[in-house]
This record gives C-alpha cells, structure tokens and sequence, in this order.
C-alpha cells in the first residue's frame, strides 16, 4: 500500500476509536442518569438515610463527601503544589530527585485499596483516633498528591524562562519570582489540576471504607462546635461518604428501595464529578484569558 492509503486508513481508525469511547462514555452516563434523575428532589438530597424503612436520603452523605473534599485539598494543595515548584525550580538531577521522582510514580499507581489499608494502620489505628474523616481525608491526599505535584510541575515549567531571567535581572530575588513571576503565570494549570484532583477524590471510596468508616452518627447541623461529637463539623468523627453508600446499599441494603437510593446517589456522584471537570476547563479558559489575552 502506498503511504496515502496508509494515511487514510490510519485516520480512520482513530477517528473510529475516538467515536467509540464518545459512545462509551455517553451510554454510560445516559443509563446512570436515566436510573437515578427521576429519584432526585430536595427531599432525597436533605433527608438522612432510614435503615429499614423506604424514602432514604443522602443528605449527611452528601455534606461528608463535601467536607472531607474540604479538608483534603487543604492538605493536598499546599504540600503539591509546594513539591510541583521545589521539582520545576530547585531539584538538580541526581539520586535524591530520581528517588522523589520513584516515589511520586509508585504512588500514583498504588490501588486505592491499598492506600486504604495503609491509612487503616497509621490514621485509624497507630494514632488512636478511629475512623474518622480526618484519617480519610490524609488518606485521599496520600492518593491524590502525586497528581497535584506532577500538574503543578507541568504548569511551572511550561511558564516561558524568559520571564524567570528578567525578573531576576531586575534584581529581584529567587524566592519572589517564583511567587510574583511563575506562579501567576502557572495558575490556570495549578487552578486545572486542584480541580480534577478534587473530583478524583470526590468519587473515591476503597480509601475511605477502611479510614473514614461506613456509619455516621446523628449530626445536629446547629451545633457549630468542631469539637462537639454530633457536630457535622467535627474532623475526628466517623462520616460515611456518598460513594461509600453507593457501595453499602447495594451489598448491604436493606430497604425496599435500595436500588432506586443507589441510582438516585450514583446520579448525583456524576453530575458532581462532571462539573468538577466542566468547571476545570472554565477555569482554564478564564484564566488563560486573562493572563495572555488569547483564546484557548
């Protein structure tokens, strides 16, 4: 065959796979949110679940996986972001950035069953605090660092080095460059990735199954005390997330309408996770804007 036949053909099948992961994904989503839009209602989403009886909601599901989201991009922003710039800035090459390099990558391809045990040993049983959504919040950012390091990386290098040389010839330390010159002009990356790590970690439950616990106590959302055991606000109490009561109805479920709960919780998972990932583009493109006044 000639290399123009090859080079059709070729375009074709790509093409091909690209329009069979489009029908992939939209018969996926199209049978999840098919199953579970009609079960949605401010009633579903507010209420808390029943365990025997029919009309189980979600609502402290659904604020413990918002809370806990909270509380691990507060610990996964600050420590990745902060290893993006030591590894784009400061590390030379030799045997200390190939180790932090290794490690970032064995992290990363850990199973999050895995980084559930781990955390099981060190937050819920070597630290003495039990289940908590604490421990599953340092579990998740144990899960979710390696890719908040490697986007933050990515977004540091790809800021041209010319801007590094004339902030500097200007006499202007290392240090605030880095935080007045690189860091604006990373942002939009930075601002990308935070949020696709946030709706990895939005979705995940194997970690939390074994951290965070599979109950939650009886919360009185008027009681703003963080250290009162029925405040939702509470870091060291147990919290069962939404993907972990996906979970739990459909192998443990023991009301009637166990599977209608299970869609109507999957939907929501969804749609959360893909605004998570909308969102991420927006931002991208605002902030792209902004700073280069071009379009993306």
């Amino acid at each position: 065959m000639t290399a123009k036949i090859v080079d059709r053909v070729m375009t074709a099948v790509f093409y091909l796979i690209a329009a069979l992961l489009v029908v992939l994904l939209v018969g996926l989503l199209g049978y999840i949110l098919a199953r579970g839009l009609p079960k949605l209602s401010w009633t579903f989403l507010t209420s808390p679940p029943q365990s025997l009886s029919a009309g189980s909601g979600i609502g402290p599901q659904l604020f413990n996986s918002i809370y806990i989201l909270f509380l691990t991009m507060l610990f996964t922003v600050p420590i990745g972001v902060g290893g993006g710039i030591y590894l784009a800035e400061y590390a030379r090459p030799g045997r200390l950035t190939d180790t932090i390099r290794a490690a970032i990558e064995v992290l990363s391809s850990l199973p999050s069953i895995v980084v559930g045990l781990f955390g099981l040993i060190v937050f819920v049983y070597y630290t003495g605090w039990g289940y908590t959504l604490m421990g599953g919040a340092l579990a998740l950012m144990l899960f979710n660092l390696p890719l908040m390091v490697r986007t933050s990386e990515e977004a540091i290098r790809a800021v041209p080095h010319e801007q590094r040389e004339a902030s500097l010839a200007l006499g202007v330390s290392r240090w605030r460059t880095i935080t007045d010159v690189v860091l604006p002009s990373a942002l939009p990356g930075i601002v990308t990735g935070a949020i696709l790590t946030a709706g990895r970690a939005f979705g995940e439950a194997a970690a939390l199954i074994f951290t965070a616990g599979m109950s939650t106590p009886r919360l009185d959302f008027h009681d703003w005390n963080p250290l009162s055991p029925t405040s939702p606000f509470n870091p060291f109490r147990p919290g069962e997330t939404l993907a972990v009561n996906i979970w739990k109805v459909n192998s443990e479920g023991l009301i009637p309408d166990a599977k209608e709960v299970s869609a109507g919780a999957s939907a929501v998972l969804v749609i959360a996770v893909l605004l998570f990932n909308l969102m991420a583009r927006f931002l991208a493109r605002v902030f792209y804007r902004r700073m280069t006044a071009a379009k993306l």
